[in-house]
């Protein structure tokens, strides 16, 4: 088992040479991380997944943003399905190899569709959710999920700063947000998707409320403190690549 390296990390960001299977924009991001004890975190993986941490430190984050214009590669964005909402709780991982990546707990989502399409195709925990989110000529987005059989409604309100800047390699930032491989359980077994964007344009977080009903609908300890660390992104556009082995 191989712990990733900076390069390894930093080669991540190359563009895939197999063909794209999807196009689409992730917008409006907020990530709120909190540190987490590492050894829960590998109970909960599947065999040939580890947990990656800095400097010694596991984290967990929930992340509400907005899907836009999601398409399969040779089809236009189709009204009313290529726009959604997901919101995820998720946590940071490497394989055998030292490749960093994303395993997702869940992926609440307001798209039938896309709900389908994701379990279907990508193996991916989505759930169904009742969703919405607007943003106020100030800037500030309030942001509201439920997730379908639950009786609590989560809400998110906050303002991403209009200044960005990119992670500096190496930085916890860098660590968090600069993420372009995912796992999935399949019935073949653990599998790899890459995506491809830009580096994150990073930016501070005015956050004036959140929710951390994830973890529990997720068997997590709620845990009984605000973030850890607050960040957020206006966003990128992203080439989706098919899964793995």
């Amino acid at each position: 088992m191989l712990t990733p390296t900076l390069d390894q990390r930093l080669a991540l960001r190359q563009q895939p040479t197999q063909p794209v299977v999807m196009h689409q924009r992730w917008e409006q991001l907020l990530f709120l991380h909190w540190a987490w004890d590492a050894q829960e975190i590998q109970r909960r993986l599947p065999p040939g997944l580890y947990v990656d941490t800095f400097e010694g430190q596991a984290w967990i984050a929930i992340v509400p943003f907005f899907m836009r214009g999601i398409r399969p590669r040779f089809c236009p964005p189709v009204p009313g399905i290529s726009d959604f909402l997901e919101l995820n709780l998720r946590t940071y991982v490497h394989d055998d190899q030292g490749r960093p990546g994303v395993w997702f707990d869940s992926l609440d989502c307001n798209q039938s569709f896309a709900v389908w399409t994701a379990r279907t195709l990508f193996h991916l925990p989505y759930q169904h959710a009742t969703m919405s989110a607007h943003q106020e000529t100030s800037g500030r987005i309030h942001y509201r999920s439920q997730r379908r059989g639950d009786a609590q409604v989560s809400e998110f309100l906050y303002h991403l700063e209009p200044e960005t800047r990119l992670a500096e390699p190496g930085s916890l930032d860098f660590f968090l947000a600069e993420r372009y491989l995912l796992f999935s359980q399949t019935p073949g077994g653990l599998r790899r998707g890459q995506v491809h964007h830009v580096p994150y344009p990073l930016a501070k977080v005015k956050l004036e409320q959140w929710d951390s009903r994830l973890f529990a609908l997720n068997g997590h300890a709620a845990p009984q403190r605000p973030p850890d660390h607050i960040i957020g992104s206006p966003g990128v556009q992203v080439q989706v690549y098919p899964l793995q082995a």
